[in-house]
């Protein structure tokens, strides 16, 4: 397994980006400025992307499985080396998701804890209905963890 720093041509991973962020032009607000790391195992399984908030904050923003791969462990594989990667840089790093019971459970599986809740994020910023499986996503739901 081996995982490697983007730094051009982020695009070319929209269609996984795409996954966890279903609207193209979310993306591109986050896509240019952010780290986008990828991880391959023979091929490419998951890629993420990293945003600095602040001096002392870094946040997730996006990190995608092909679904092929999903459940074996490339995504928990990737949310540990960035918290590796910035631990030295950030003192706090944010992931902001739906509101889905087994999402929640990952991330706090990987030692993030529920922090605070955008309300109507997904309906206000998002041109449709977003859902995951049979969940419409309403709220952000924020997690934290310190680094």
């Amino acid at each position: 397994m081996k995982i490697e720093k983007i730094t051009e041509n982020k695009k070319q991973f929209l269609d996984l980006l795409l996954l966890a962020d279903e609207q193209e032009d979310m993306i591109d607000k986050y896509l240019p400025d952010g780290d986008l790391f990828a991880l391959y195992d023979d091929d490419l399984k998951s890629v993420c992307v990293v945003v600095q908030i602040n001096s002392e904050t870094c946040e997730l923003k996006n990190i995608a499985t092909y679904p092929k791969y999903q459940g074996n462990g490339y995504g928990r594989a990737l949310v540990n080396f960035i918290i590796d990667f910035y631990k030295n840089d950030y003192k706090k790093m944010l992931v902001g998701t739906g509101e889905v019971p087994a999402i929640l459970s990952f991330y706090e599986s990987c030692g993030f804890e529920k922090s605070y809740r955008v309300e109507n994020f997904f309906t206000d910023n998002y041109d449709h209905m977003i859902f995951e499986g049979d969940i419409q996503l309403v709220d952000m739901i924020y997690l934290k963890k310190q680094l």
